[in-house]
């Protein structure tokens, strides 16, 4: 099954795009929830967290690194940001296709 973000991939839907490489690709939330908000997804189709495994472990990471090099990019870094991957209907997850929010530029609560 096709996802909004396999589209944004493939280039069927535009998207504002910050970063691309060949494993992932980081663009603007379209719902912005902290003045700067990307999505990072893995060009690689894959569910939900429950279903990566040991071999996705390096994707898994490059895309946390990326989070990390995107907010000092985006000046956000030392000031603090959020890192968030949903799981699931009960996580919050809405898109069946793996994604870390990274979400900065303001405070958030605990």
């Amino acid at each position: 099954m096709s996802t909004i973000f396999d589209k944004i991939i493939s280039r069927e839907i535009a998207a504002d795009i910050v970063y691309e490489d060949q494993l992932i690709l980081a663009f603007k939330d379209i719902a912005p929830k902290a003045p700067v908000h990307y999505l990072i997804i893995p060009k690689q189709p894959i569910a939900t967290l429950n279903d990566t495994t040991l071999e996705h472990q390096a994707l898994l990471g490059h895309m946390m690194l990326t989070a990390a090099q995107l907010a000092k990019e985006a000046g956000i870094a030392q000031g603090g940001y959020r890192v968030q991957m949903n799981c699931n209907a009960d996580g919050g997850q809405v898109v069946y296709h793996i994604h870390l929010h990274m979400m900065g530029g303001r405070a958030f609560s605990a």
